[in-house]
């Protein structure tokens, strides 16, 4: 009786596996298909928008599909983790009774046995069901895990921009206070030079990082120009090629804006004049033990030099899609440098350095070795390291504050986590990120904020990881979002802005721009400045319901996000870098 039970089910239960199986294998199929006729729909009514112009009606239909989208990519992979544990539990069931049913029915002598009995114990065609089965069933999980990805990969090819964050409570630190960069740094002391010495300002607001200092997308500089021209060079101080190409972001220390850029000819760390956008130096990187000799595989909108490079005021560090890290001092000399392992990444690196204090701090999450290093800034010792139970990610660091303590937020896939900056001890983890995660968290008040396209905006209570509220009415994809005391700014890549309320996650306003963001928001003089892939500016009032203050065409593809200085805008395009001051003129 239990021969004949034991048998039953191994014979259901591989019945089970051969048609689950197809089904997992038959659904991948459809997820691909059914993509192409989604983007495909996608593409078409924003092309339709584009073409017809202001159209509420399409802009609408266009967001309802974006968020049928998400919906859809969340309930697709539910069930393909549901279906994975349920094909896997139903091969466990079909071994085990295979294994109990052949124990018993070993050496038995000769008698009389049912025929489905004796075909299964004797028959080699026994062997074909059991591998037949397998097979499917390995085949069921491929096709299972390769839906997964295909989703997120072709939902989201991201330009991996490099996003750090956050504020101090006072708004600068220690360093920011105490730099004040002198314009002998940069011109000799000569006697043509002298009266321009003597009469140029230099600035001590800096932005030592990607989107400012402690990557909050926070600034605090005054009296900046809302418009410009490149064109006509209205208000443009002065503009320059970049040598080599960088998707990464321009920074800026007293009278010298730094960036970087790379190919497979070289690896390159730039400073530049603020004052006259004149090249004072340029380290390239060379001769660092255990570099790559081939430079590894990156797509076209990331490139070698995706990182945003950063700097304390005393010294600059830059890193690049090799792992190499390199550090120079503010004159150009090289400090140190040294190949950290050539990160595993199916796009490129990108996620930028934060610099807090004298220590230069690193979100390494790639396939290889997902981890957060820290390095002393002025000799490149490690100082600590943490591995990390994310997965590959391309966002990057930002220093937020509460109760007047520092920590260190970073976002991965699945969680937002939170670090002491001196120890790397974890102060809390918090799952709720999905998808390939490109945008940086934000900080204000005591909150941090993450969020991500197919997955969430979140707000969790810094002092104990709670979650706050959740939203997902419009996400980032490349963007990082900004917060003020009252509010959270988002900018889509599908050409949304919208606020929401800091406390609640009540969305206050949202507005269709027919552009597209990889560039950050960032608030500046209580003004939002925003930047479009196709180089279209926006300035809008840092208000729940944002305003537009002025808009205006570029005539360049910006990627990056600009840097702030008092009366100072440096912007860094696909082929250029300029800078934008008041009552300026390019010569």
């Amino acid at each position: 009786m239990k021969k004949t039970i034991t048998r039953n089910i191994a014979i259901v239960s591989a019945i089970f596996i051969v048609v689950f199986s197809i089904m997992l294998i038959t659904n991948y199929f459809q997820v691909v298909s059914s993509d192409t006729i989604q983007s495909e729909m996608l593409e078409k009514l924003k092309m339709e928008n584009e073409e017809t112009g202001d159209n509420p009606q399409l802009q609408e239909q266009i967001r309802e599909l974006d968020l049928l989208a998400r919906q859809a990519y969340f309930i697709t992979l539910n069930k393909l983790k549901a279906g994975v544990v349920i094909l896997l539990a139903m091969v466990a069931v079909f071994v085990m009774t295979v294994q109990f049913y052949f124990a018993k029915n070993r050496n038995i002598p000769n008698k009389n046995i049912a025929p489905v009995d004796d075909w299964l114990i004797k028959s080699k065609t026994r062997k074909y069901l059991i591998w037949t089965a397998g097979s499917l069933a390995v085949g069921g999980v491929i096709f299972a895990v390769l839906t997964s990805p295909y989703l997120k990969q072709n939902n989201h090819k991201k330009t991996t921009e490099i996003i750090e964050t956050e504020e101090v409570v006072s708004g600068f630190s220690d360093t920011d206070l105490s730099q004040t960069t002198e314009l002998t740094d940069s011109i000799p002391a000569t006697p043509e030079t002298v009266a321009a010495v003597d009469t140029l300002e230099i600035s001590k607001v800096t932005h030592n990082g990607f989107r400012g200092n402690n990557s909050l997308g926070i600034s605090y500089a005054t009296k900046v120009p809302t418009s410009w021209n490149l064109a006509s060079g209205k208000n443009i101080l002065w503009k320059v090629k970049t040598p080599r190409k960088g998707f990464n972001s321009p920074v800026i220390n007293g009278n010298k804006v730094f960036f970087s850029g790379a190919d497979n000819e070289a690896r390159e760390l730039y400073c530049y004049e603020l004052s006259s956008g004149k090249q004072l130096w340029k380290l390239t990187v060379k001769n660092i033990a255990d570099s790559p000799a081939q430079m590894p595989k990156t797509t076209d909108d990331t490139g070698l030099a995706a990182s945003t490079v950063a700097t304390n005021g005393k010294q600059v560090c830059a890193i690049f899609a090799t792992g190499d890290v390199v550090c120079a001092d503010m004159e150009g000399k090289q400090l140190w440098a040294k190949n950290i392992g050539v990160p595993d990444n199916h796009y490129g690196y990108a996620s930028s350095l934060l610099i807090f204090g004298n220590t230069l701090i690193i979100q390494y999450d790639n396939r290889n070795s997902p981890r957060v290093i820290a390095l002393d800034v002025a000799t490149g010792n490690l100082r600590w390291s943490k591995e990390r139970p994310d997965k590959i990610a391309w966002s990057s660091p930002i220093i937020a504050t509460f109760d007047n303590k520092p920590q260190l937020i970073l976002m991965g896939t699945p969680s937002i986590t939170s670090y002491n900056p001196n120890t790397g001890e974890q102060n809390w983890r918090v799952e709720c990120m999905s998808g390939e995660v490109g945008s940086s968290p934000a900080s204000s008040n005591g909150i941090v904020y993450g969020a991500n396209e197919y997955a969430t905006l979140i707000a969790i209570n810094a002092a104990d990881g709670a979650t706050l509220w959740k939203s997902d009415d419009f996400l980032p994809e490349v963007a990082s979002p900004v917060a003020t005391k009252d509010n959270v700014f988002v900018a889509t890549s599908y050409g949304v802005m919208a606020s929401y309320d800091a406390q609640t996650g009540e969305l206050v306003k949202s507005m269709e721009l027919n552009a597209e963001f990889y560039s950050s928001p960032v608030v500046v003089e209580g003004k939002i400045y925003l930047i479009s892939v196709e180089g279209k500016v926006f300035v809008f009032t840092a208000k729940g319901d944002f305003n537009v203050i002025s808009s205006f065409e570029t005539g360049e593809k910006t990627f990056a996000t600009p840097a702030f200085t008092d009366k100072k805008i440096v912007i860094k395009t696909e082929e250029s870098v300029y800078c934008v001051s008041v009552n300026n003129s390019v010569n």
